[in-house]
C-alpha cells in the first residue's frame, strides 16, 4: 500500500508536470515576444528623431561639383546656398550662348549703368584704337572748360584735318558751343583739334589731359594721342574703359543733353546731325558715340534705358556695328532682368558672362 501510494503520487506529479510544461513554455515564449516587441518599439522611438534629422540634413547637403584642373578631376563640396547661384548661372549661360556666332566685334562690354555690374564681357580688356569714340573725352573736357560763348580760332592744322569735319576755315573764329556740338554729334575732327588747341595750347598737350581725365573717370587701359581719335601709334582704349568713362560722363547734365540730341542748329544756321542712329532706331537709346578707322574698325559706346533700368554698351573692332549693337542691347536687358531676380548674395547678384576666344572674330 505504501509502495503503491508512492508510485501513484509520482505518476500524478509527472502528469501534472507534463501538462504544465507547454503552458509554461508558451507563457515564457509569449513573455519573450512581448518583451521583444517592447524593445523594438522603444528602439524605433529612440532613433526616429535622428532619422528625421538625417533626412533633413540630406536635403540641405552640399552638392558635389567636378572641377577640371590641369587634366585632373577634383571633387569640391559646394555649399547648398551656392547651388542656387549655379542654377542661375546656367540660366545666364543659356542666354549667353545665343550670342555665339552673332557678334562681329573683337571686344564688347555691357554694364549696369546704376550699379556698374558686369552683364556681358567679350575680351573687354583687349586694347584697340578707339577711333571717334574717344571724342567723348574731348567733348566732356571742353564742356567743363568753356562757359558761355567763348570764341575759338581755327588754326591751319585744325582746318586741315580729314573728314569727318565741319570744314572750319583757317583763321576764323567759332563759338565753343557750336564746336562742342560738332564734336559730339557730327564727330568733327577739325572741331576737336580747334577745341584742343584752345584748351591746352596744342593737340599733344590736350591728349595728355585726355589720358588723365580718362584715368580719373575710372579707365585703366586708355592712352590718348589725339583729340579726335584718328589713328596714332600708342593710342588705345578698351571696351570696358569706354563703358566706364561714358557712364561717368553721362552724369554731367550738359553732356547727357548733347548726347541725346538728334540734330541742332549752329549759331550761323548750319544743321548738325548726330551720327548715332541708335537714337531713332533702337528702343531706349539715350545717347552714344560712334567711330571708325581702318585700324580700329567700327567702334561704339552708348547708354540705353528701359522700364527704369539702364545699361551701357561698348564695342571695338566691329564689322557690322549696328547689328552688334542691337544684339548687345537686347542681351543686356535680358541679363539685367535675370540679375534682378537673383539673391544679392549670389556673386553680387550676377555672374559675368563671357564668350570664348575661339568664337571671337579676329
Amino acid at each position: 500500500m505504501g509502495s503503491f501510494s508512492c508510485r501513484y503520487i509520482l505518476s500524478v506529479a509527472l502528469l501534472i508536470f507534463l501538462l504544465a510544461s507547454p503552458a509554461g513554455a508558451q507563457k515564457h515564449v509569449k513573455k519573450q515576444i512581448k518583451k521583444a516587441k517592447v524593445v523594438s518599439l522603444h528602439s524605433s522611438h529612440k532613433f526616429a528623431p535622428e532619422q528625421r534629422k538625417a533626412a533633413a540634413k540630406q536635403k540641405q547637403c552640399t552638392k558635389v561639383a567636378k572641377l577640371v584642373v590641369v587634366g585632373k578631376v577634383v571633387k569640391k563640396h559646394v555649399p547648398a546656398e551656392e547651388v542656387r547661384g549655379e542654377w542661375a548661372g546656367e540660366e545666364h549661360n543659356a542666354a549667353n550662348a545665343e550670342l555665339q556666332g552673332k557678334l562681329t566685334c573683337r571686344s564688347a562690354y555691357i554694364m549696369d549703368a546704376r550699379t556698374g555690374r558686369v552683364l556681358f564681357d567679350r575680351s573687354a580688356d583687349r586694347p584697340g584704337q578707339p577711333a571717334s569714340t574717344i571724342k567723348i573725352i574731348t567733348g566732356l573736357i571742353a564742356i567743363e572748360s568753356f562757359h558761355g560763348n567763348e570764341m575759338v580760332r581755327a588754326s591751319a592744322y585744325a582746318a586741315n584735318m580729314p573728314a569727318s569735319k565741319v570744314y572750319l576755315k583757317k583763321g576764323e573764329s567759332y563759338q565753343a558751343n557750336d564746336l562742342i556740338n560738332a564734336v559730339l554729334l557730327a564727330s568733327a575732327n577739325d572741331a576737336s583739334v580747334a577745341l584742343a588747341e584752345k584748351v591746352a595750347g596744342s593737340e599733344q598737350a590736350f591728349a595728355r589731359l585726355m589720358t588723365k581725365k580718362a584715368e580719373a573717370l575710372g579707365a585703366q587701359n586708355t592712352i590718348c594721342k589725339s583729340a579726335n581719335g584718328l589713328t596714332k601709334e600708342g593710342q588705345q582704349t578698351t571696351a570696358r574703359d569706354l563703358a566706364t568713362v561714358f557712364n561717368r560722363a553721362m552724369h554731367n547734365p550738359e553732356f547727357a543733353e548733347r548726347m541725346s540730341t538728334v540734330q541742332v542748329h549752329t549759331s550761323d544756321g548750319k544743321v548738325l546731325r548726330s551720327h548715332n542712329k541708335a537714337l531713332w532706331t533702337l528702343d531706349g537709346a539715350v545717347g552714344g558715340k560712334t567711330g571708325y578707322t581702318v585700324a580700329a574698325g567700327k567702334t561704339y559706346v552708348g547708354k540705353f534705358q528701359r522700364n527704369g533700368q539702364s545699361i551701357i554698351v561698348a564695342l571695338l573692332g566691329s564689322a557690322s556695328m549696328w547689328d552688334d549693337i542691337a544684339t548687345l542691347v537686347e542681351h543686356g536687358f535680358v541679363k539685367q532682368e535675370m540679375a534682378s531676380r537673383l539673391p544679392e548674395n549670389v556673386h553680387g547678384g550676377m555672374r559675368v558672362s563671357q564668350v570664348s576666344q575661339k568664337s571671337m572674330i579676329r
